[in-house]
Formats: C-alpha cells, structure tokens, sequence
C-alpha cells in the first residue's frame, strides 16, 4: 500500500512532505489540537518538536496539520508550529468547522476527525494522536465524538494510547463496533485508557498484534476489502501511567468543578485536562507528552512498512 500525492488546490502542503509524497516515501500525520488547546505552553510545543524528531528518526516525514489563515496545511514550519503554540484565540476545529474556518480565515487547530479528514485528501494514511474522542460520561447520551464516525468513513489508521480517559470508554468501543472500526492493540489485549494503562475490568480488543508489520498487513486488509479507518492502540508507557484509583479521584473533583462553572461543548475536553494538570501536580503533563511521542515512533514505523 504505497501512498500518492494528489495535488489539491484547497491545501497547501510544506515542500518536505510534498517531497515524501511525490517520491514515495512514508509521511505521518500529526494532529494540532493538542499544541493549540491540549497542553499547556511550553509543554505543547516540546512535545510537538519531539514527536516530529521521533517521527523523522523512524524513517518518515511529519506533517503536523493546522488551518492558517483559512488555508489546510500540511506540514507546518517549525516557525508556523512555534506560533501556534502562543497564539490566543484558536479555532479548536473537528471535521464539521473545516469549512467556516477556511471562509472565514481563520487559525484553526484540527481535532483527529479533522486532522483525518485532511490527511486522507493529501494522501497520507498513518495518523499519531495521544488519545481518541469518545462517548462523554454523564446523563447526555449524544455527546459523542466526531472522531469515531471519521474513523467509519475515512481510510486512515489513527495510532493513539486509546480513548482518552475522561471518557465513557465502554460506551465509545461499543459505537466503534457498530460503526465498523477495528480497534487494534499494540502487545496488549486490553484497551488502554490514555494516562491510565488499562481500564478496570479491562476491555478487550478486536484484535492483537505485536509488530509494526503486522498492524501494516492487518490496516491494509481492512481498507482491500472496503473498510476505512482504524484504530492501533498501544499503553502509555509504564514509568509515567498514572494508576487508576488516583486518577479518578482527580477526574471526579474536575467533572465537579466543570459542572459548577457550566462548561459545556468542544470546551469540556480542555477544562478537565487543564485542571487534571493541576490535580496530579503535573503528573499528567509528562505521561501526556510520554505517550505522544510514542506513539509518534509507532505510526512512523506502521507507515515505513505500508510504504
């Protein structure tokens, strides 16, 4: 499954990854939500700068993916990353604002169905994110993420340390398993839970693989026989998780606080990972930025094989 550039007018693509995509070589899709809105400064921007280092140093090309000034680029500068990772007032855009950002002009950090949407229009097949959106928890049961109907449409395979813990991660395997999408762990048989390793009970996968090569020849099968996205998720890493029963008190005290202060919307996400930074005195920060550019690597390696 080799990938190929196809010259889009409505996207502007840096001369790095244009170079990749036009001589064949292995290019992986960076989100920016997480440098825009998902991490504090200058956290956002280490980890943004690490991941593409770790990317480069598995054999591919990065392409971070932001809205600048209402144009869809992929491949941001190390200049156009510094900027927005201080720039007030960012669109956070998943797949649905696409369209007002670019008419309106506007700066606009992509969410991963945004970021996948984008991606796929350039070629590109492999996409690195810390963790997927979800079903929310609470009484309101369609406050459910773009990210999971994307996955069902757009053949892009989303590497990522599960679904992020703030969510209802029963809830959101179950609308994957409806929509279609394989969910795929990485030398785990459980679903990992972003900051936390794994769920308790534990959630099973669809299915296990244990090398780059095999996560390869499993996404390629599936998208051969009329599938689209996928999911390879693999656990935060062991030094940094953070154990469960430490972390739900930290959410619990957060879900509060964003219930008394009516956060509502695509702003829920950001309110509680802020305040779990300052709960966990940091804690979540560093397994944040640890799982990030691990997963990085990982999607490197998958797209140097698919390639």
């Amino acid at each position: 499954m080799s990938q190929t550039h196809i010259p889009l007018e409505w996207l502007k693509m840096s001369e790095e990854v244009r170079a990749a995509l036009v001589a064949g070589r292995p290019v992986v899709a960076l989100e920016s939500t997480l440098v825009a809105h998902g991490l504090p400064w200058p956290t956002n921007l280490e980890t943004a700068r690490a991941s593409e280092v770790a990317v480069r140093a598995a054999g591919a090309a990065p392409a971070t993916i932001a809205v600048l000034n209402g144009v869809p680029t992929v491949g941001l500068t190390d200049s156009q990353l510094e900027d927005l990772a201080q720039l007030p007032n960012v669109r956070k855009a998943s797949r649905r604002d696409l369209g007002a950002a670019v008419a309106l002009k506007q700066h606009a950090a992509t969410t991963v169905s945004a970021t996948m949407a984008i991606a796929h229009a350039a070629g590109l097949r492999v996409f690195a994110t810390g963790g997927l959106g979800g079903a929310h928890r609470g009484a309101e049961p369609f406050d459910i993420s773009a990210d999971l109907t994307e996955l069902a449409r757009t053949p892009v395979l989303v590497v990522c340390a599960g679904a992020k813990s703030i969510l209802h991660l029963p809830r959101t395997l179950e609308i994957l398993e409806t929509l279609g999408v394989p969910v795929v762990g990485y030398r785990t048989d459980a679903f990992p839970a972003f900051y936390v390793r794994d769920h308790t009970p534990p959630l099973p996968v669809s299915a296990r693989v244990d090398s780059p090569e095999v996560a390869a020849a499993l996404f390629a099968a599936h998208v051969r026989m009329g599938g689209a996205g996928a999911v390879l998720a693999q656990s935060c890493p062991a030094d940094v998780a953070i154990p469960a029963s430490e972390f739900d008190a930290w959410l619990l005290e957060a879900e509060r606080e964003a219930n008394t202060a009516n956060v509502t919307g695509a702003k829920v996400t950001p309110f509680l990972l802020a305040r779990l930074a300052e709960l966990s005195n940091g804690r979540t920060l560093v397994a944040n930025r640890a799982l990030i550019v691990a997963n990085a690597k990982l999607a490197a390696e998958v797209a140097v094989t698919l390639t």
